[in-house]
């Protein structure tokens, strides 16, 4: 009984140390650059240099349905599968 016990104890703080290790390495941008990942494709200026887009702007751009006029710039928030705004 006591090894079982003493075996879920060291699986538990096993488990409680790489969620920290984790937690640790996603927050190295923070702690270096002092600001979050920009993971928005509408406002991360490498990923638009790449011309990288909005999945769905580009299957509208496909379509030929012009994604300026729906008020899609890139940003995959602002837009929506039936081709309209999001609200």
């Amino acid at each position: 009984m006591a090894t079982s016990i003493s075996t879920i104890l060291t699986v538990v703080l096993i488990s409680i140390g790489f969620v920290g290790f984790f937690f640790l390495g996603l927050s190295l941008t923070q702690i270096f650059k002092g600001h979050d990942i920009d993971s928005e494709i509408s406002t991360n200026k490498d990923m638009q240099r790449l011309g990288i887009k909005c999945a769905v702007q580009e299957s509208r751009e496909d379509t030929g349905t012009d994604c300026e006029d729906l008020g899609c710039k890139g940003n995959c928030s602002a837009c929506d599968v039936d081709h309209s705004v999001a609200k």
